[in-house]
């Protein structure tokens, strides 16, 4: 393919910030050639990663994770040649960054290692902040390429230090509008307005950029994205993998990732980060019906009885203390075995029946005026010819049940 003498540029990834960039591209008079893993109504937009680089010298990736990224490089390394310079903008773990500029540089093409800080209304403005890493050629190549996106560009050194400083610096974001929402909580549970919060905090010396954007919105519930829960719980979990790797003890940052875990449980992965003040404020949390469904988290207050019949049988020594409160005991319930009662305690236990009636209310045949053989020939009498054997000693169990729960009822009268 022959050389063009104006460079093109490719962009990769037309999400968020990806999107404003390629914009910001067409402003400043470049011409773009982008592709997307879905299909996007724009201008020049192809079908496949290698045939934006087949276009371009320059490719810009704004993709989302350590997988999406060595994807897309390995897709692009079959076309890359020495006059290619691969821009990686993704905050994904330097040892993935690290594998993605191995790929590029085997096939003699540049790597330049460039995570951001900016939100969408920094790519709006094209006032984004690079951090770069990579050969000092290729970053001067590039630069006029990142200045049409950004307000400041600075080095760092070696190919995964600048994603060091891209985590470091987001965990001090997501923390500080983590403290902002307990702030906030405080206050507001307290009975101040959280008007007069915002107030004190213009003069404070904790206020910052970030905190003047988010508190109004957090206040509002306002939580349209313009940095997702999603992508910075992902950066937050790589922070934590790295401190594990490396023995420390960031426990500042294991809080602020448990909180942007919970909101992404909760199904608001696609909300702006700053929606962990969901946790806090009734009126922007989920309903009841939503958490309950959820099991890492905290079951609601009222908690709904469960069936008699799922009810586990109280233990004996109990049972007199509870007896009017406690749960009919079922048929199929296991009862332990006992002693029969004799026929004078059994007919002094039931005490006379009411007549006509033939069974109590639990479904169980009332004790007989009869006793001894008599009871048991006249039971047996009663009972459908062709009676199998195992249903005489069905009875017999039945009897021994009865007994029991009439020496229970007995026993409770008496306290």
């Amino acid at each position: 393919m022959p050389r063009r003498s104006q460079k093109n540029v490719g962009v990769i990834g037309l999400g968020i910030i990806g999107s404003r960039v390629a914009d910001n591209l067409r402003r400043k008079g470049f011409h773009v050639f982008v592709w997307n893993r879905s299909p996007r109504p724009v201008p020049n937009f192809v079908g496949a990663p290698a045939e934006v680089i087949e276009m371009c010298d320059c490719v810009q990736i704004f993709v989302s994770d350590d997988d999406a990224l060595l994807a897309v490089v390995n897709q692009l390394a079959p076309a890359l040649a020495p006059r290619h310079i691969v821009l990686a903008h993704s905050t994904v773990s330097p040892h993935s960054m690290r594998a993605a500029a191995d790929i590029v540089e085997r096939r003699g093409a540049r790597f330049v290692e460039a995570p951001f800080t900016g939100s969408k209304l920094g790519a709006e403005k094209g006032e984004l902040v690079y951090y770069v890493a990579g050969d000092e050629v290729a970053l001067r190549e590039a630069r006029p390429i990142l200045e049409a996106s950004s307000k400041d560009i600075i080095e760092i050194g070696e190919i995964g230090q600048a994603t060091v400083i891209k985590i470091a610096t987001n965990i001090l974001t997501a923390a500080s509008i983590q403290a902002a929402a307990e702030a906030l909580a405080l206050t507001q549970n307290s009975g101040v307005p959280l008007e007069k919060f915002a107030a004190a905090m213009e003069s404070n010396a904790s206020n910052s950029g970030t905190l003047a954007m988010k508190l109004p919105k957090m206040m509002s519930g306002d939580f349209e994205p313009h940095f997702s829960i999603k992508h910075m719980l992902k950066d937050i979990q790589i922070a934590s993998r790295i401190g594990l790797l490396d023995h420390l003890e960031l426990s500042v940052t294991s809080a602020t990732r448990d909180r942007l875990l919970e909101q992404m449980q909760r199904g608001f992965g696609d909300e702006d980060y700053s929606a962990v003040a969901r946790k806090y404020f009734h009126e922007v949390r989920p309903a009841r019906q939503e958490e309950a469904e959820l099991e890492l988290f905290e079951r609601p207050a009222a908690i709904e009885p469960f069936p008699i019949s799922e009810v586990a049988p109280e233990p004996q020594s109990a049972a007199n203390e509870n007896l009017e409160s406690a749960p009919m005991v079922e048929e199929s319930a296991t009862l332990p075995e006992e002693k029969p009662l004799t026929p004078v305690e059994n007919e002094t236990l039931a005490g006379p029946t009411a007549e006509g009636e033939s069974k109590l209310d639990n479904g169980l045949q009332e004790p007989s005026s009869m006793s001894g053989p008599e009871a048991e020939k006249a039971e047996l009498a009663a009972e459908p010819a062709g009676v199998a054997t195992e249903q005489v000693e069905e009875a017999e169990t039945g009897r021994s049940r009865r007994g029991l729960f009439d020496r229970l009822l007995r026993r409770g009268s008496e306290y």
